[in-house]
């Protein structure tokens, strides 16, 4: 892309010209000719391709108690951000607090060879980009907005909290499912049958043997039609989690003190250990990994001072904690499971000394899963397939597994094909027809196919059929999927517990992580259609699990590919993009426009001026409607600075409650990977009033900070979903690392009339754009979908 001769520095000057990828951003180039899809910092992108990439390091971990690490610092000596769910996604809260930083690990930690210095090398660009998943950033300590005494005031059910309860009553019913499958094997109990095949084959890999010929997910012989689920009550009318009590609080911190942990802790331990937490503690103080926000060092120095000289590396309880935290620091990025030896890879740098023993102890009492996964067919025929054993926690395997069954279960009980014909015309004919005779689609397209899956919805209205819209973001048409999981939005639920629908056409479906996709697939009825729907070009789920990803590469549900292309000069630019390469793309009306800067405090300046002043002037497009989207929270061109600056230009004020004021821009977070744009309209006793399209929202002044940020200037994550009739990307030089393909994608994407991009990171655009691949997440959804298919297509 190219700008004018005139992008001199007022960007209304004869805004930069027509974008066309290849020129040199001196010359004021914008797109370039290469692919682009780069890895959000948001997302987590950054690290390798191997899946231990993604996983903190001990030598990056101590810190200044209370260091911001969303801010970045990625030098030496602070552990690299667990950003927001890993090639894919922010983290929900980004508090940024560092609780009981400084403390001294019980144990030093090895220096990491060069080569795994290298291989996380790729981390630190994380932290500095200081991103947030899909949600609020906030720099809050943790437990602030508690009361003096630790205890969170109760508040009525909210949508974030009914969707919640709704997905754990299908978590639940799946937990049940399972257990009617498998047998339990008790733990700490001499392990037989399917458990000591587990040991056996994670021993075998170990040690470099063949593993056994053991498959421990085998699919059923058929997928079945899922027994009806005992009625339910609505979850929107399940109350919400009850608060830690005041006296749990109390005996907590005083625990926390004796171990010289941050007593404002007291309230986030009491709700993440559940009853009994201090003496939790007092017995296990490395049970304080579960808190989050909350260091391998720093628990270290916490139970050396509860502990003594009896806290050291090789406890087996340390163990037990790490493998834990390992393991949610990699569903943070993404991952619903590891392979064994990149496990015990990760806990022999942090000091455990028996790393592959303490493995096999966390699968004997039944805290992780294993899973024996073939990777293909025999080299030989006498031979056994390549296998990968893979370890994960039983919340995302029972997930992916219900999903699997629920997405098999809906193409095996439709009762066949119908005639759609009188209404399969137009261009949603191919996908109205493939709806018709199946009762499981896969549809992909960029932002303008869209329209077809509504035109889907409408034709199947004209047949009689109650069909349901359901979209990431508030859509025309549609409702939201937490607000349907919830109960708040859409049809309700049948005596079973189902949605009472015909047809479920899900837009947006990359943004599904595993949990809620289950239990949206689990809410569906036998023989009702489902549709996913979907751009695969865009930054994926804030949770763990690649859905969409997973789905489409499984192939065993029919695809229909859109064939309408995105309009103009930006869909032009947007689609080259998708396929990794930045082209240059004829701008006759300034379409898209390249703004070169030289630092971040330039960036910073022009877009202010961009948003204020010369793309309302230019386009008559009010700066309301003007989103700013840049790669992360933290540094000098980052949400926090750029909010700041356009909220003392668009809307200057005191921010007299908790730094809000009304008419401010805002995004609301009510629950991890959902952002939601609104506008404050007025703050009392009760909370922060906002206006969220037209509903009225309150938020309790005790969640404001986790929950609610400015919104003139977003991620990208928290973009995904929406689209405004003008965007300004910022590209900042120090954002250079955290670009990936799908990132640009994904960016500039969200514009529909106007699309100005801050340039300042030089070749580093071009570069993202043709080999900045989002960083793969470790799955195991297609191999369960494949076996399942299989498995049918043996059946006589």
């Amino acid at each position: 892309m190219e700008a004018d001769a005139g992008s001199g520095d007022d960007p209304d000057a004869g805004l930069p010209g027509p974008a066309g990828p290849g020129d040199a951003p001196e010359a004021g180039a914008a797109a370039t000719d290469e692919p682009q899809h780069a890895a959000d910092p948001e997302a987590g992108a950054g690290g390798g391709d191997s899946p231990d990439a993604g996983l903190p390091g001990p030598a990056a971990e101590a810190g200044p108690a209370g260091a911001d690490r969303a801010e970045g610092g990625g030098g030496p000596g602070a552990e690299p951000l667990v950003s927001g769910r890993g090639g894919v996604g922010e983290g929900p809260a980004g508090t940024g607090t560092d609780p009981g930083a400084g403390q001294d690990a019980a144990g030093a930690e090895p220096a990491r060879p060069e080569a795994e210095q290298d291989e996380a090398a790729a981390e630190p660009a994380e932290a500095e980009a200081g991103q947030d998943s899909g949600g609020a950033e906030t720099g809050a300590e943790p437990g602030a907005g508690q009361g003096a005494d630790g205890a969170e005031p109760a508040a009525p059910v909210s949508e974030a909290q009914a969707e919640l309860a709704a997905q754990k009553v299908e978590r639940e019913r799946i937990a049940r499912r399972k257990a009617e499958r498998d047998g339990p094997v008790d733990a700490g109990a001499k392990l037989s049958g399917r458990a000591a095949d587990l040991l056996a084959a994670v021993r075998a890999v170990e040690s470099g043997a063949k593993p056994p010929a053991t498959y421990f997910d085998d699919a059923p012989a058929t997928p079945r039609k899922a027994a009806p689920a005992p009625p339910q009550p609505r979850p929107a009318a399940a109350p919400p989690a009850p608060a830690p009590a005041v006296a749990d609080i109390g005996a907590v911190r005083a625990v926390l003190a004796r171990g010289g942990a941050p007593e404002a802790l007291a309230g986030q331990t009491a709700a993440a250990l559940g009853e009994g937490a201090a003496e939790q503690l007092t017995e296990d103080p490395w049970r304080l990994l579960a808190v989050p926000g909350v260091r391998p060092t720093q628990a270290d120095g916490f139970a050396q001072a509860l502990l003594g000289p009896a806290a050291g590396p090789a406890d087996e309880r340390r163990g037990a904690a790490l493998l834990g935290w390992l393991l949610d620091q990699a569903a943070a990025k993404g991952h619903t499971a590891l392979e064994a030896p990149v496990l015990e890879k990760a806990l022999a740098q942090y000091g455990v000394p028996a790393p592959a023993e303490t493995l096999e102890a966390a699968i004997g009492d039944g805290a992780v899963l294993v899973f024996h996964e073939p990777l293909g067919p025999p080299a030989a025929e006498d031979e056994e397939p390549p296998v990968r054993l893979l370890v994960g926690l039983e919340a995302h395997a029972l997930a992916e597994e219900a999903l699997a069954d629920g997405l098999a279960r809906l193409a095996g009980t439709f009762a066949g094909p119908a005639d759609w014909s009188a209404v399969a015309d137009g261009p949603a004919a191919e996908l109205v027809r493939a709806v018709a005779a199946h009762g499981l689609v896969v549809h992909t397209g960029g932002e303008a196919a869209r329209a077809e899956p509504a035109a889907l919805s409408a034709a199947a209205r004209r047949l009689g059929l109650r069909a349901v819209l359901a979209a990431h973001a508030p859509a025309p048409g549609a409702v939201t999927v937490a607000g349907l999981l919830a109960g708040t939005e859409g049809p309700g639920r049948d005596a079973d517990g189902r949605f009472d629908l015909d047809l479920l056409i899900v837009l947006d479906a990359p943004q599904l992580d595993v949990e809620r996709a289950a239990a949206l697939v689990e809410s569906v009825p036998d023989g009702a259609r489902l549709v996913l729907s979907g751009d695969p070009g865009v930054l994926g789920s804030a949770g763990p699990g690649r859905v969409f990803a997973d789905v489409l590469a499984a192939r065993a549900f029919p695809q229909v590919v859109s064939r309408t292309p995105d309009p103009g000069p930006i869909g032009e630019l947007v689609s080259g993009i998708g396929v990794g390469e930045l082209n240059r793309v004829d701008a006759p009306g300034k379409e898209v426009v390249i703004v070169p800067v030289r630092d971040a405090g330039e960036a910073v300046h022009r877009t202010v001026q961009l948003v204020a002043e010369s793309v309302p002037r230019a386009f008559g497009i009010p700066a309301e409607e003007v989103q700013v989207i840049t790669p992360g929270h933290g540094g000098p061109a980052g949400t926090r600075a750029l909010n700041a600056a356009l909220k003392e230009r668009l809307n200057p004020g005191p921010g007299r409650f908790l730094g809000f004021d009304p008419g401010d821009r805002v995004v609301h977070v009510p629950s991890p990977g959902r952002a939601l744009p609104a506008r404050v309209v007025s703050a009392d006793a009760q909370g922060l009033h906002l206006d969220a399209g037209g509903a009225r929202v309150v938020v309790p002044q005790d969640r404001v900070e986790a929950q609610v940020r400015h919104g003139w200037a977003v991620t990208a994550h928290q973009a995904v979903g929406s689209r405004w009739p003008a965007v300004v990307a910022v590209l900042p030089g120090d954002a250079a690392q955290a670009l990936s393909r799908d990132w640009v994608y994904t960016a500039f994407g969200r514009a529909e009339r106007h699309l100005s991009v801050v340039h300042g990171v030089e070749e580093a655009l071009p570069h993202a754009v043709a080999q900045g691949l989002p960083k793969p997440r470790t799955t195991r959804l297609t191999g369960l979908l494949r076996a399942l298919a299989a498995a049918q297509e043996e059946q006589p």
